[in-house]
């Protein structure tokens, strides 16, 4: 599970709890760089919660992940109890899952770690420029102030000798701002030492608060007894403020300053308690920015943290002061609407989301344009733990990425079993490439004067060993998500050239091969290169080569594509735009970008013969074709009909079943044969 995930993970295997306890020992090895554990507790030489003993013996400060089948969750949960970071078990949990468990063990072993480090430099700080030191006689009244007591209470020397102590030692309770009982009386009357009430506060001569600690302890004379006290305190304003940062920083996110997931899961929890008493609703909200990493990829990390600030106030912006907007990592946001009369008022609070984020974010010199996924969870009817409303709202949000980004999902029962088979989909995915199930059909496209086959397009299939022929409507989106689209679509765009270079090796009609290239690959380092070097390995020249792109990547970064775009024209790749005509800015892509080809959506054709807009845009596409000098294909001709407009308004070239159904390269083989033929 941890080996396809892309990180750079380095796993040491040991089979039983005496090797492990070995190595954790560092004999015969260092043991630095071991960032965590991954036990089952169950092993051929140690049995239950005494495996978990043994290893957290000899490594109490490297946090432990215990796996557990089902029926041992107990022996599990008495881990946790005695030290290990969490547990997970076996058979509900995929690779993401482990892999965020083990990162989120680690991030909270660190910021633990770190807190405790900054403690300690705090503390050995504080003892290194020395400590105030006050003594007095046993009615209480000064003899001795040291400098450093002289800074922190105002009192020199001089004018605190004689003095009461009360004088120049005030100190009072820093919440009830009540006077504090003073811990050289207690010492004296007590005959031991005794420390200074928490929270207290020094009011110096100049009316200057300082947070102190102190102890106290009584000075004896030979005979033992009792003739005043002594009193070593500092001054622990820097080291309170620092606490306090530190589990600022514990509790919230670094870019934000939102809470984290750590202190959500506790006002949720705190939240569901309240609703459960007094009979009220929550709402979650579970929110993805889509294709962020984008935005990261091409304007780098600094302009996308300054974006994720600028979500997060404008989140904050939506809400209530009473609820709470986290961020839980990425580009991934929670939003807990503390009390809802209503299902309903979550979904105003997302609308009220969606349309504050697609306003235009200005960052720099750059004006970026976002929209999210939200998905939606209400307490208690989605779940009644903070776990279960946390992992239904995730589902909820996929689902929503699913309809199309931008837009929320409430969560229903069936997302789950979505999101399970998802995750089975992208697991079998990681292996289709090694295991040969992808093939490739090919769709003949004609010239409607001639009727000749001038090209192909390319069709992804996978060959799934048990769900059969899988279209790529079902899996496109998830291998882009994954990463898994650039090896993929490299893959199929060296198939199709080599079969295009067969099928001319073979003496048939060179034909053009368009193959659709995803916005995921063209922005992948090296993409141009990868083109020109399947061009060199399978012998087929560019110009019988057209990458079909859609108007929506051209638009999204056009300072950056257009390199591309320029880079693949100089290779002599042809471009087609695809899908032209469903986005907003249809002619500016056409004056920005040489494209060659525009193919109508087939949206636009399927209803040409009936509705009038829609054969005004395909007539006002092919007449514009002519005049920009740029071929026009018609996608997803079906009948009669739609060929006889198409032909008449003299569109050039049209695909679709009407003509030739996707098939298999040797029937394709045997079609062109026959145009060469006729």
């Amino acid at each position: 599970m941890l080996g396809p995930s892309g990180e750079s993970v380095g796993i040491e295997w040991v089979r039983g709890c005496s090797e492990a306890v070995e190595r954790l020992n560092g004999k015969g090895k260092c043991t630095d760089g071991i960032d965590a554990v991954l036990v089952d507790l169950f092993l051929p030489d140690s049995q239950g919660i005494d495996t978990f003993e043994q290893l957290y013996s000899v490594a109490p400060h490297t946090p432990i992940l215990v796996l557990s089948a089902p029926h041992h969750e107990e022996i599990a949960k008495l881990a946790v109890q005695r030290g290990a970071q969490d547990y997970l078990l076996k058979g509900r949990f995929d690779g993401d899952a482990l892999r965020k468990a083990l990162r989120s063990m680690i991030e909270r072993s660190a910021i633990a770690e770190a807190l405790f480090m900054e403690q300690e430099r705090a503390q050995v700080t504080l003892d290194s420029i020395g400590d105030a030191v006050i003594s007095t006689d046993a009615a209480g009244f000064v003899t001795y102030v040291n400098a450093v007591a002289e800074g922190l209470t105002g009192w020199p020397q001089k004018e605190a000798a004689g003095r009461p102590l009360a004088d120049v030692f005030r100190i009072v309770s820093a919440g009830s701002r009540e006077v504090a009982k003073d811990p050289m009386r207690l010492a004296i009357r007590e005959n031991r030492t005794v420390g200074l009430t928490p929270n207290c506060v020094l009011i110096r001569r100049d009316g200057v608060e300082i947070g102190i600690e102190d102890s106290a302890a009584p000075i004896h004379d030979r005979r033992g007894r009792v003739t005043g006290a002594v009193m070593v305190f500092r001054d622990v304003t820097a080291a309170q403020a620092m606490s306090r940062r530190m589990s600022h920083l514990a509790q919230h996110d670094s870019v934000t300053d939102l809470p984290n997931r750590i202190l959500l899961n506790d006002r949720l929890i705190q939240a569901m308690a309240m609703a459960q008493r007094n009979g009220k609703k929550l709402a979650l909200l579970y929110l993805d920015i889509d294709h962020f990493k984008h935005i990261n990829d091409t304007a780098g990390h600094a302009v996308g943290d300054q974006l994720l600030q600028s979500i997060s106030k404008r989140l904050l912006d939506c809400v209530r002061s009473s609820d709470t907007v986290s961020r839980q990592g990425g580009d991934e946001f929670a939003i807990l609407l503390s009390e809802v009369a209503y299902a309903q008022d979550a979904a105003v609070t997302a609308e009220k989301i969606l349309a504050a984020l697609s306003e235009a974010h200005k960052i720099d010199e750059l004006e970026l344009h976002v929209s999210a996924s939200i998905g939606i969870v209400v307490y208690p009817g989605d779940g009644t733990t903070a776990e279960t409303l946390l992992k239904n709202a995730d589902a909820a949000m996929y689902q929503a990425k699913e309809c199309g980004r931008n837009n929320y999902q409430f969560f229903r029962a069936e997302m789950n079993r979505h999101v399970f088979e998802r995750q089975a989909l992208e697991n079998d995915l990681h292996h289709a490439l090694e295991r040969h199930e992808f093939t490739l059909h090919y769709q003949p496209r004609v010239n409607l004067r001639s009727g000749a086959i001038v090209g192909v397009e390319a069709l992804l299939r996978w060959h799934h060993p048990t769900r059969r022929l899988i279209r790529p409507s079902r899996f496109i989106s998830i291998a882009e998500d994954s990463g898994l689209i650039v090896p993929i679509g490299k893959w199929v765009l060296r198939e199709a050239c080599r079969q295009a270079k067969v099928w001319q090796a073979a003496g048939l009609a060179p034909v053009k091969m368009a193959v659709n290239v995803s916005a995921v690959e063209l922005r992948a380092k090296n993409f141009v290169a990868s083109v020109r070097e399947i061009l060199a390995d399978t012998g087929l020249s560019a110009r019988y080569l057209e990458l079909e792109i859609t108007e929506t990547f051209l638009m999204q970064d056009p300072l950056s594509t257009q390199t591309v775009i320029q880079e693949l024209k100089e290779i002599g790749v042809q471009l087609a735009l695809d899908d032209f005509g469903t986005g907003y800015s249809s002619l500016s892509c056409l004056k920005r970008f040489p494209i060659d080809t525009l193919k109508i959506d087939g949206s636009f054709v399927q209803n040409l013969t009936a509705d009038a807009g829609d054969a005004g845009v395909v007539s006002a596409v092919v007449n514009m074709g002519k005049s920009m000098e740029v071929c026009v294909v018609a996608e997803g001709v079906e009948t009669p009909e739609q060929f006889a407009f198409l032909k008449h308004r003299r569109c050039p070239e049209a695909q679709g079943n009407y003509f030739f159904e996707p098939t298999i390269p040797e029937t394709v083989t045997e079609l062109l044969a026959q145009t060469m033929n006729a």
